[in-house]
């Protein structure tokens, strides 16, 4: 049985005070048709576990938050085609969906996350007003904000991935999207949207 902790419960686990001191944050920036894209976002390690391993414990939704800590996000100066998808300019949640079959997933969302100091008493100061993401019951709570849900290309990596890794890397007008994480990467091309 599949023991879920309560949404309360997972941001007290995560926010223990060693944790948040080291919580390591990164960021990718690119352009697509000149207009800047970005994503900022937490970057778990594995420390030795293995990525399936992991992928086990996911809630029966199988939707992960892309990252660690505070909500990973997606900010864009113009509007994107991501796998036929359009999204427009302005600033969203970023998720991945990981089925069982192997498949995976970007989950694009219009909600920006809960302050942490609203679901945890004892949020630090410097955190408080920092967007967590929905770590539990996400097809409950906000998938119905669900701009796109799109199928990434699954990649074996040549040298496994310890420290959760977010690219982007310039494709002419385009940028390329990579997610990296023990011995897997997920790509997908961000286009200008027509």
């Amino acid at each position: 049985m599949r023991v879920r902790l309560s949404h309360v419960a997972a941001a007290v686990a995560l926010c223990s005070g060693v944790a948040l001191a080291a919580s390591t944050r990164g960021s990718a920036t690119a352009t697509v048709n000149g207009k800047k894209v970005a994503i900022d976002y937490g970057r778990p390690a594995l420390k030795g576990r293995a990525l399936g391993d992991l992928l086990k414990q996911l809630a029966d939704d199988r939707v992960w938050r892309a990252g660690d800590d505070q909500v990973t996000t997606l900010t864009t100066e113009g509007d994107l085609d991501i796998g036929g998808k359009k999204i427009k300019a302005g600033k969203y949640s970023l998720y991945v969906n990981l089925p069982a079959d192997g498949s995976r997933n970007l989950i694009v969302n219009s909600d920006l996350g809960v302050p942490l100091g609203q679901i945890w008493a004892k949020a630090p100061d410097n955190l408080k007003n920092e967007p967590w993401p929905y770590i539990d019951n996400y097809q409950e709570k906000i998938s119905s904000k669900e701009l796109a849900r799109i199928p990434l290309k699954k990649e074996t990596v040549k040298s496994p991935v310890d420290l959760f890794t977010i690219e982007l890397s310039q494709a002419k007008e385009a940028a390329n999207l990579k997610l990296s994480w023990g011995d897997e990467s997920w790509s997908i091309e961000l286009k200008p949207a027509k």
